[in-house]
C-alpha cells in the first residue's frame, strides 16, 4: 500500500469511530465556525457537498442558508468520467421526479438534467470532504482527484475544507496535483496556512 492509501485508511476509520451523536455534535460545529467566517459571509454562490461515509455533515449550513433573507446560491459536486466534476445546482423536484439521483460511488448528486451546470469561475466558495488534512492545509480525498482537478478551475474562489479534529495528520503526502486548501473547518478551530517567512 502506498503512504497515502495507508493514510486514508487510518483517518476513515478513525472518522467512522465517531458515533451518530458525536459526529453531528462536531458537524454543527463545524458549520457555526464557517457561517462565521467573513469570506463565506460575502460569499454569493458557494460549492458544498452531501456527506457520505461519515464525513462532516453540513446540513445546518443549508438550514440557515433556507431561512436566510438573501439565501446563497449553492452548487454540488457530480462527478463524471476520468476524473472531472462539474458544479451543479439543483433544481426543484415536481411530478416527473426528484432534482437529485444517487451518482459516482453512491453519492447523492444533483439531476444536471433538472438542474443548472455553474461555471467554476462563478463560485466565490468551496467546501471540500476529505479525509485527511495537516497543519499546512494539505488536503488528503478519496483519491480519485475529482477535486484536484476542479478546484485549480475555481480562480475566484476561496477553498476550505471541513474536518473532525481526529482526522488531522502529522503530514499529508502530496504531488504536483494535490491542491492545498486555504483553511480548514474542524470542530475545534479554523485553520490558516501559517504564514510564509522571507528567505
Amino acid at each position: 500500500m502506498t503512504e497515502k492509501t495507508l493514510l486514508r485508511k487510518e483517518k476513515i476509520n478513525a472518522r467512522d469511530s465517531l458515533t451518530a451523536e458525536e459526529r453531528l455534535e462536531r458537524s454543527n460545529e463545524i458549520c457555526r465556525r464557517i457561517l462565521e467566517d467573513a469570506a463565506y459571509r460575502n460569499a454569493k454562490t458557494v460549492m458544498i457537498y452531501k456527506a457520505v461515509r461519515g464525513e462532516a455533515r453540513l446540513d445546518l449550513l443549508e438550514t440557515v442558508n433556507a431561512a436566510s433573507p438573501e439565501p446563497k446560491r449553492f452548487v454540488y459536486p457530480l462527478c463524471l468520467t476520468h476524473g472531472r466534476m462539474l458544479a451543479v445546482e439543483p433544481g426543484s423536484p415536481d411530478t416527473d421526479g426528484p432534482a437529485w439521483k444517487k451518482g459516482s460511488f453512491g453519492i447523492p448528486a444533483p439531476d444536471p438534467d433538472r438542474g443548472r451546470v455553474i461555471p467554476p469561475e462563478e463560485i466565490d466558495y468551496v467546501i471540500c470532504p476529505c479525509t485527511a488534512f495537516d497543519d499546512e492545509n494539505r488536503r488528503l480525498g478519496m483519491g480519485g482527484g475529482y477535486y484536484d482537478r476542479f478546484l485549480p478551475l475555481c480562480k475566484n474562489a476561496v477553498i476550505a475544507a471541513a474536518a473532525f479534529e481526529i482526522q488531522r495528520a502529522a503530514s499529508v503526502p502530496s504531488d504536483d496535483l494535490d491542491q492545498p486548501v486555504n483553511k480548514v473547518f474542524t470542530c475545534l478551530m479554523c485553520q490558516e496556512p501559517p504564514a510564509k517567512t522571507a528567505q
